[in-house]
């Protein structure tokens, strides 16, 4: 079935692939666009290429009854979104060539009345700077274009249940086109749908992840304290947060993803000397990784000492949060390079459960790797460690808590 699509979105990885299957799912012609060909083909066959539950179901449906179609290119039609990487340039700063980059793409496809939203990620300002760069190749749609702002906000490994359900914040150019955002994605989501102005809800985005960095970087400031206190930080927060108005997170190996440890930056970059908290709380979460590694190799030298011989070691996990395969900014990979390059002949095996493969690594079975280590560093609480046993002869470095909450560490009979 060929129909004429009514949504275009640009970038089909995380959350526009996604967002893209919902829109489809409910009966919308959408036409994906994605610069990687090989992920032009795998969805056009129906399959996806990023692990996220339920989501290889949307894509087949949608493609199958021909309500999604991708290409390397964009065309016509009445609403546009923009859903592409922010990465950084030197010294953090954002970078948004890949929004100019799709904005462009679909200048010349724009006409009256259309609707043109981002999701990406962005600095306070860009929507309104898209918009401008817009006029200034087509100024005879000057007024007459509407343009929001409209950050997403899941948790990878539920996104498509929370791309339905959550609360979403809608901020347009003017009046006209906030109201025509919402009426956009009221046909899409069951959540609330909040609206304000496109500077506003580029900020509301970034403070979001900015609060969470923040507060996951005094968990990881006190699993340090603890370190030297010689205090269970697992169980210190566990009784602290019995306080009725205490709700402590829990630390890791440092913090990871497209989102948390992307975020601030954004708003530190623009504004340095006002984001004192939010930039701490970024290095002390970058510190915890350095931390970890550097916990690895005094463990490596103890167990020499101590054995006379050099030990085995697994490194469990590389995504940057429990059960997907997302690596972006993932603190585990960065402990895992980190490890490597200061091995010394020692036998590693490196786990990552939810990849096939990866292009540095080389991957090793959980069970595998844990039963021939002599010591197993835990920085990712995939569900498939919390199933292990390990006897007590493991040296066992715990960075993320699932030794504490779920392994069973038994002797061997």
């Amino acid at each position: 079935m060929k129909m004429k699509p009514e949504v275009v979105i640009v970038g089909l990885g995380y959350i526009g692939l996604p967002t893209a299957a919902l829109i489809a799912q409910n009966k919308t012609a959408v036409h994906g666009v994605d610069i990687n060909p090989n992920v032009v083909n795998t969805i056009n066959e129906g399959k996806i290429h990023i692990v996220e539950p339920e989501l290889d179901t949307a894509v087949a449906e949608a493609v199958k009854e021909g309500y999604l179609k991708a290409a390397t290119t964009p065309v016509e039609a009445n609403t546009y979104l923009i859903v592409v990487p922010t990465p950084f340039k030197a010294k953090n700063e954002p970078d948004i060539s890949f929004i100019e980059a799709a904005t462009k793409s679909i200048i010349p496809l724009l006409k009256e009345d259309d609707l043109y939203i981002i999701e990406s990620t962005s600095p306070i300002g860009t929507t309104v700077k898209m918009v401008n760069l817009i006029y200034e190749e087509r100024p005879e749609l000057k007024g007459k274009l509407n343009a929001a702002y409209c950050p997403e906000r899941v948790l990878p490994g539920n996104v498509m249940y929370e791309l339905v359900h959550n609360d979403r914040v809608i901020g347009g150019i003017d009046e006209k086109s906030t109201t025509k955002a919402i009426d956009f994605y009221k046909q899409f989501i069951k959540g609330g749908l909040h609206e304000t102005n496109a500077r506003t809800a580029e900020m509301c985005k970034l403070v979001e992840n900015s609060s969470r960095d923040v507060q996951i970087a005094f968990a990881n400031e006190l699993s340090l304290i603890c370190d030297k206190a010689d205090i269970n930080v697992w169980e210190l927060i566990k009784l602290a947060n019995k306080h009725p108005r205490v709700n402590i997170l829990q630390p890791g190996c440092g913090v990871g993803g497209h989102c948390i440890a992307v975020d601030p930056y954004f708003i530190v970059a623009d504004y340095p000397m006002e984001s004192k908290i939010i930039g701490t709380a970024r290095e002390v979460n970058n510190y915890k990784s350095f931390w970890c590694a550097e916990k690895v190799q005094s463990s490596k030298l103890e167990f020499e000492l101590k054995h006379g011989r050099k030990p085995s070691i697994a490194i469990m996990g590389l995504a940057f949060k429990p059960n997907i395969d997302d690596l972006r900014e993932s603190p585990a990979k960065y402990i895992a390079q980190k490890v490597l390059q200061n091995a010394n002949n020692e036998e590693y095996f490196i786990v990552e459960p939810n990849i096939q493969s990866h292009k540095i690594f080389k991957l090793t079975n959980y069970k595998t790797a844990s039963d021939k280590s002599d010591i197993v560093v835990f920085l990712v609480a995939h569900k498939e460690f919390k199933t292990l046993k390990l006897p007590n002869d493991k040296v066992v470095l715990d960075f993320c808590g699932v030794f504490y909450d779920d392994i069973v560490r038994v002797k061997n009979n």
